[in-house]
């Protein structure tokens, strides 16, 4: 039949070609990126080369690992601390229980809707304000020096967060898994602690990591309430010395403790997961 289709008439159009020149200036882009970040990278080395102060690093050297100790301390203490507090938090999240879970609600919403530094300014300067009720309370030891505020308020603060990483972590957990727990008989408190947690933990690990990264380098603002960690010292070592290097120095400190923990976290989560990797 004259009429009839053939295989040529509806055969589908060949794909255009890919867009060279798009990919082409992306890589030249990335290039430039790469060579603007090396030679930034050089020139800082440069600058530290050619400064170098024998005298400056013998006697601000012990400081700045003193004041590396301080953040180390401040850091630590309160994501452990801001962990403990977090479990409830998040459990109050996903409660059935409305007093429950606007309470834990309007707490994240505060500590996660607010600067960290209005917060440790709320906490420090606002002390003073209640002088009087907190010396009957008892707690005016506590507030008055800088470095309890700082734990106080970092502790909240993480633990706010943490409270969203671990509930979005159980809740990734597939229900069949409480529904097993249920069919062999298991509490709910006990399917939660051995079987759910666990598993949560796991899928939250790296969001973790990232957390205490942002509190690492959050840490620095103690440094405007008189806390002598890593900033501080080096805040007190430039209003001595006027030496621009001393803030290179700080910026390598904490970018050498951020990649170690980098490391470390990524070691660990390669350890705890490696049952469930997939060889590629």
């Amino acid at each position: 039949m004259s009429g009839a289709w053939t295989n040529d008439t509806i055969a589908p159009r060949p794909a255009p070609p890919p867009r060279r020149r798009q990919a082409r200036g992306e890589r030249a882009l990335g290039y430039a990126v790469i060579t603007l970040l090396g030679l930034l990278g050089l020139g800082i080395i440069a600058f530290l080369v050619d400064s170098w102060d024998t005298d400056f690093f013998a006697r601000y050297a012990p400081k700045y690992l003193s004041g590396l100790w301080v953040t180390v301390q401040l850091v630590g203490l309160s994501v452990v601390l801001g962990a403990m507090l977090s479990l409830p938090v998040a459990l109050g999240r996903m409660s059935p229980n409305r007093a429950a879970g606007w309470a834990a609600f309007a707490y994240v919403y505060f500590f996660r809707g607010t600067p960290l530094l209005a917060q440790i300014f709320l906490v420090y300067y606002g002390a003073g304000v209640f002088v009087d009720e907190l010396r009957q309370a008892g707690l005016w030891t506590f507030f008055r020096e800088p470095w309890n505020c700082a734990v106080f308020t970092f502790t909240l603060n993480t633990a706010a967060y943490q409270a969203e990483i671990l509930r979005g972590a159980i809740e990734s957990v597939p229900k069949g898994q409480w529904e097993a727990a249920q069919s062999l008989g298991l509490r709910r408190w006990t399917t939660f602690r051995k079987i759910i947690l666990p598993q949560a933990l796991i899928v939250a690990l790296r969001p973790y990591g990232n957390e205490i990264i942002l509190m690492i380098k959050g840490s620095a603002i103690v440094a405007i309430i008189t806390v002598l960690d890593l900033m501080g010292e080096t805040r007190r070592a430039f209003s001595r010395t006027y030496d621009f290097q001393t803030y290179i120095w700080a910026a390598l400190f904490y970018l050498a403790i951020v990649e170690a923990l980098r490391l470390v976290w990524d070691r660990l989560e390669r350890r705890l997961t490696r049952h469930i990797r997939r060889d590629d």
